[in-house]
């Protein structure tokens, strides 16, 4: 597994409408890449480190796929539609990285502590 992540970096003045974002970007994205996607992930960026320090993403998305491969056939023929929506919710320059996923633990909700992965 693979994940491409998305961050837009944080800067004053920068512009992010988050309700674009998550109710017409994002399903796009899921909609042109199709069945390659296995998972998205979108987060807003709450605090740096340091208490009281802003965080230094605005936003990030982390798209799941089975390979790199899988990903650059589905995103290749859609790409300028993609970023070609960019400018209706941000001014904000997106830096994309791919991952290999090492570890992707989830937990079910209420399960907490040492026990959660005990049978």
């Amino acid at each position: 597994m693979m994940t491409v992540s998305v961050v837009y970096p944080q800067y004053p003045g920068a512009r992010f409408d988050f309700d674009y974002y998550l109710q017409r970007h994002i399903p796009l994205v899921q909609q042109l890449l199709g069945p390659a996607l296995k998972g998205v992930r979108v987060e807003r960026g709450l605090a740096g480190m340091e208490p009281g320090s802003q965080a230094a993403y605005v936003a990030q998305a982390l798209l799941l796929f089975d390979s790199l491969e899988a990903f650059q056939q589905a995103f290749a023929p859609i790409a300028a539609r993609i970023t070609g929506d960019i400018p209706n919710y941000t001014d904000i320059t997106p830096q994309l990285q791919h991952n290999e996923v090492l570890l992707w633990d989830e937990r079910p909700a209420g399960v907490h502590g040492w026990y959660a992965n005990a049978e």
